[in-house]
């Protein structure tokens, strides 16, 4: 039986296949097996190894034609299911992890060939990785944000009992624990807007917004925002202007949230520096595109090396404790690294422990004829 590989079918032949033909056949199977994306091999009635394409070999670095495909493999449940295929000429299915660099995971498609002399059976390897870690980070997601929503519900729940109990008739009481609920009620509030506002731009973190829009008023407008915040704190803020429009392609509301999150952050946990500098810069991307650069730098206790990478995950805080107590939900750089996402621009922080922390914008010039938009 020779198997054609235009018509999909086997054929019979009188006589043996000449060895030209047989070379042939070989080279095309190789070709063939190379060419999947997914890592394949192919083995013969004896499960010996017939051909591999180079994916296999990151899954099993010992494999070698005319071997059992079992010493290379050494995964108990393929093992299985190869010898399952073979015995009763049916597809089989199994998944398995290896832990070893890195933990990955894999879906085995074993099926049987008909008449692909000597191949008799095909293994294809499903890399089902990324899989698992999006499943691993929804449920952190949801693991994380289900905490930080019930611990403001729990003291809200425990006051209003109180105030229907021993507390009813104590107006100082009630007094200081409203006050309480009020603040943990706006946590509760801010934490959902922080959820939703990143839903909804990773939902549209693809479509880059292209209107534009002027930084230098953005900027302007935080700041005349915060500065209240600033002198509850004792901060002063110092910012260096362009006299110029600084224009970019973006979404005015989005960028306002941006820059909003940074110098807030600066304000608060930067505080004891006494000082926060705003400047404006121009800068070089990869690939020589412009870039309008706008740091923020703060003079307090800075951040350890070992936090930074993580510093844009969601709900991760260098201090737990502090980030509460100022009311932080732990979303707000994770929403700042999607929404530059979104624009085509980057977040870089630079920091030392006891020496300040300095977070920079940078997002691409805008490319128009037409003037930003205030």
């Amino acid at each position: 039986m020779v198997f054609d590989w235009l018509t999909g079918r086997g054929t019979e032949r009188a006589a043996a296949a000449p060895a030209s033909e047989a070379g042939d056949t070989e080279q095309l199977l190789d070709a063939v097996i190379a060419s999947l994306p997914d890592a394949a091999i192919v083995l013969d009635r004896e499960s010996r190894v017939v051909a591999f394409n180079a994916a296999a070999r990151t899954i099993a670095p010992a494999l070698a034609r005319g071997a059992p495909a079992s010493l290379a493999l050494r995964v108990p449940e393929v093992v299985e299911a190869v010898r399952e295929a073979a015995a009763g000429n049916e597809p089989r299915t199994a998944e398995f992890a290896q832990r070893v660099p890195v933990d990955r995971w894999f879906m085995a498609h074993i099926r049987p060939l008909a008449g692909v002399a000597p191949a008799t059976m095909l293994l294809v390897f499903h890399d089902l990785t990324p899989l698992h870690r999006v499943e691993e980070m929804r449920a952190d997601f949801v693991a994380n944000a289900s905490h930080e929503l019930r611990t403001p519900l729990a003291a809200l729940s425990g006051f209003i009992d109180t105030l229907l109990g021993s507390a009813r008739e104590d107006a100082q009481a009630r007094a200081r624990f409203l006050a309480i609920m009020k603040t943990q009620a706006t946590r509760m509030a801010r934490l959902i807007d922080d959820l939703l506002s990143l839903s909804r731009v990773e939902l549209i973190e693809h479509m880059h917004p292209e209107t534009p829009v002027d930084l230098v008023p953005i900027v302007r407008q935080v700041v005349d925002g915060l500065q209240m915040l600033a002198t509850d704190r004792n901060v002063e803020i110092a910012i260096a202007l362009p006299e110029e429009p600084t224009p970019v392609p973006g979404d005015r509301d989005e960028l306002t949230r941006v820059f909003e999150n940074l110098i807030e952050n600066a304000l608060k946990y930067g505080a004891s520096g006494k000082r926060v500098d705003i400047t404006f810069s121009a800068g070089t991307a990869a690939g020589d595109e412009a870039e309008t650069l706008v740091t923020i730098r703060d003079y307090g206790p800075g951040i350890a090396e070992e936090h930074i990478p993580r510093l844009t995950e969601r709900f991760y805080r260098v201090d737990v404790t502090q980030s509460r107590a100022e009311g932080g939900t732990g979303l707000g750089l994770s929403l700042v690294k999607h929404i530059l996402n979104r624009h085509r621009g980057r977040l870089t922080i630079e920091s030392e422990a006891g020496k300040g922390a300095t977070f920079t914008v940078r997002l691409p010039v805008l490319h128009s004829k037409f003037p930003a938009a205030a």
